[in-house]
């Protein structure tokens, strides 16, 4: 029987794999979705950076840079989110580059 631990990572290497193909078959079948697609990325980022900046000068004020407490940003959901995001989409912007470059 496989272990709660071993599911979660078969999961994340799968969704790896093919979140950003799906997301290729998607935008070949409607090319609108590209666009979505790139907004999507914009506003992860801008939530992303800002969440971690804030995170970064909350702790340097605190005068806590050598504690634990950066790490307490893992537990922000849409830092957890927005950096999914950004790691499907950055595979699909490399996928839809080489596919491109072979067409």
């Amino acid at each position: 029987m496989i272990s709660e631990v071993m599911m979660m990572k078969i999961i994340l290497i799968l969704g790896s794999i093919v979140g950003p193909a799906l997301m290729m078959i998607l935008q070949m079948k409607w090319r609108k979705l590209q666009t979505l697609f790139n907004f999507a990325a914009i506003l992860s980022a801008l939530i992303f950076g800002n969440i971690a900046a804030l995170s970064i000068l909350e702790i340097i004020k605190d005068n806590t840079v050598f504690m634990t407490n950066i790490h307490g940003i893992f537990l922000n959901p849409f830092f957890l989110f927005t950096g999914a995001y950004l790691g499907l989409y950055l595979l699909y912007i490399l996928i839809l580059r080489t596919f491109n470059a072979f067409t």
